[in-house]
């Protein structure tokens, strides 16, 4: 079995600026995509996301994990219509490293899918249901983000096209597997080193996920090429971090996803990665964080990306995708991972 232990080294992420004034934003955020899976991006006025909203998002997720368990469970994620992987996940719901854990994750989750035509296709908890539309302006914000970043991947790889990656994320074009996700790690003093992770070790399923995270609380690790476990610290820019969120923006953790490294064939890595508990018996304390999963649209077809970089990267190094010429569409993809992460009937 793998080991679940912590480690005490910490890896050291590029910060980029994307926004116009930086015209070698394209270069560096390929340099990182295809070294590290994961980078920095600085959250600035121009193209960020307000840091009073995604506090305020933070306080929503405090309030509504904090609430009654049968609260919770009248949203909860088995109720919910099939295939939608949309609501709230007790403790024992998700393993996702099941070839190692022997327990399921330590962690609380709840999903909310993408809004269609301006309203949420799902019930809201009562806590959260007079904010509605905050959530939707949040989730709104994310995917402008995202859609700028993927205009400067698309500069990246040289498409003559530079809404190739936009145009497969359109929402208003149909349904995906987009989802916000509240996560809820508690406090657990009794938990067993050996056994007991809070995030089982996995790459994310999608295009590219936003992490937002709340200052002092770390336990994110990603997987270096040597192999090896390294934490991510929550603001690589000034150590110790500032006290709230709303003092001054920390950056956004950016990781890419499963079909963005199988669109462009091994260039760009989805990294695995997982959240563990505080090395050496560390100061036990809750955990937050929130994540936000940017997928295709559902019927999008995960063909590779039509651009000679990819294509001399494939040349260099014989790696021609994860399928071995099978096409899927962004659907199939996501219920064939889901499908092996959740331990409850759908």
């Amino acid at each position: 079995m793998g080991s679940l232990n912590p480690t005490n080294t910490n890896i050291s992420l590029p910060i980029i600026n994307i926004s116009p004034t930086n015209p070698s934003a394209p270069a560096q955020l390929l340099s990182a995509a295809s070294q590290y899976g994961f980078v920095f991006i600085e959250n600035t006025p121009d193209i960020g996301i307000p840091p009073a909203q995604i506090a305020h998002l933070f306080e929503l997720s405090q309030t509504f994990f904090a609430a009654p368990t049968e609260v919770k469970e009248r949203v909860s994620i088995a109720s919910n219509v099939a295939g939608k992987n949309h609501g709230w996940l007790s403790r024992g719901v998700e393993t996702l490293d099941p070839g190692v854990q022997v327990r399921a994750d330590v962690k609380e989750a709840f999903n909310i899918g993408e809004p269609i035509n301006g309203k949420l296709q799902q019930p809201l908890p009562t806590p959260l249901q007079p904010h509605a539309s905050d959530i939707i302006a949040f989730q709104s914000a994310c995917h402008t983000f995202c859609l700028t970043l993927f205009r400067q991947f698309a500069r990246a790889l040289a498409l003559p096209d530079e809404e190739w990656f936009t145009s497969r994320h359109d929402s208003t074009c149909g349904q995906s597997g987009t989802v916000l996700r509240l996560l809820y790690y508690p406090c657990t003093p009794e938990y067993e080193a050996d056994i007991d992770i809070r995030a089982g070790a996995h790459s994310d399923f999608g295009s590219v996920t936003l992490l937002f995270q709340l200052p002092g609380q770390t336990g994110l690790e990603i997987r270096t090429q040597g192999g090896d476990w390294a934490g991510v610290p929550v603001d690589p820019s000034r150590q110790p971090p500032p006290p709230s969120i709303t003092d001054q923006p920390l950056p956004i953790l950016i990781n890419f996803g499963d079909l963005l490294e199988d669109w462009t064939g091994g260039l760009f890595k989805s990294t695995v990665h997982r959240v563990v508990f505080p090395p050496g018996g560390g100061e036990q304390r809750d955990r937050y964080s929130i994540a936000y999963f940017c997928h295709p649209l559902d019927e999008a077809r995960l063909e590779a990306v039509p651009s000679a970089v990819v294509e001399e990267f494939a040349a260099r190094t014989g790696k021609t995708g994860s399928r071995g010429g099978k096409v899927l569409t962004a659907r199939d993809h996501l219920m064939e991972r889901l499908a092996s992460t959740y331990t409850i009937a759908r």
